[in-house]
């Protein structure tokens, strides 16, 4: 008995909780309805998630009130300003649309909507393990390293691996512009990074020369490492050379002297030598 009137007493106090709250909220809407109208502002949201890349359309747009004191810097207070505009990080639902969550108009949709003014995308070509088992999706950052042969010549102990580029973000895991929600990993044959015109120049030339690891980033570490070139050799600092031993100069040889053979025939006489 006194089992069930403890969960009769819960569930009255649930649904006494739940009322209370939805008064709360239609007060605290009512007066914000009722505020004059220098105090509210109607901002420009999201009607539903958009995900990157997407083209924003009016079905993905309503407008919300806000405080003026609390509208973010970059709102919109009209649709028709973001119809047609691209989106370049991913946007949830309700969330106040922002300049910085928009590529420009004329920039369109898309991979091409997301690339900053003067920077580039540039893919590479990847496999399970250069894309650390998958886990290399759009939106991590990653370093770029590169091993083979710093010279035209070199035998193994000469093989180098060095950092080229540190701190990349990754644009795209070959056509897809969004992780995977469940953050699962992507295997993908191309990777596409965003870079600097310079650093795309270093990223072609390490795809070509040599071969290339992409090494996962905490997202929150912006700092670049001070790294140095690592060398075959160093791997086995342990281990001494096996050096051949000096035996010196060869010893002469020396060449027996001929045998002389005197051959008499007649008056005749002849020395033959072997």
């Amino acid at each position: 008995m006194n089992r069930k009137r403890l969960i009769f007493v819960g569930v009255l106090a649930l649904l006494i909780a739940g009322v209370v709250t939805l008064k709360l909220f239609q007060m605290v809407s009512d007066r914000l309805a009722s505020r004059p109208n220098q105090d509210v502002v109607r901002v420009v949201a999201a009607a539903r998630a958009i995900q990157v890349g997407s083209t924003v359309t009016e079905a993905d747009l309503h407008m919300i009130p806000v405080l003026r004191s609390g509208v973010p810097a970059g709102a919109y207070t009209s649709p028709g300003d973001l119809v047609g505009r691209g989106v370049i990080v991913p946007v949830s639902e309700n969330e106040i649309l922002l300049t910085s969550k928009l590529a420009s108009s004329e920039s369109g949709a898309g991979l091409p909507s997301m690339i900053p003014d003067g920077m580039r995308a540039v893919s590479v070509k990847v496999n399970d393990v250069v894309a650390v088992a998958g886990f290399v999706v759009p939106g991590t950052r990653v370093d770029v390293l590169l091993t083979g042969h710093p010279g035209t010549q070199g035998g193994p102990a000469d093989v180098t691996t060095t950092t080229v580029l540190q701190n990349v973000q990754v644009l795209a895991a070959g056509q897809k512009m969004q992780r995977d929600p469940n953050g699962q990993p992507q295997n993908v044959p191309v990777i596409t990074l965003l870079v600097s015109p310079e650093d795309a120049q270093k990223l072609t030339l390490a795809t070509q020369e040599g071969r290339i690891q992409l090494a996962l980033r905490n997202p929150l570490d912006l700092e670049k490492a001070k790294t140095s070139p690592v060398k075959n050799v160093t791997l086995y600092a342990g281990v001494q050379p096996v050096r051949k031993k000096w035996a010196g100069a060869p010893a002469a040889v020396t060449v027996p002297a001929p045998y002389s053979v005197e051959v008499i025939r007649g008056g005749d006489r002849a020395i033959s030598k072997f």
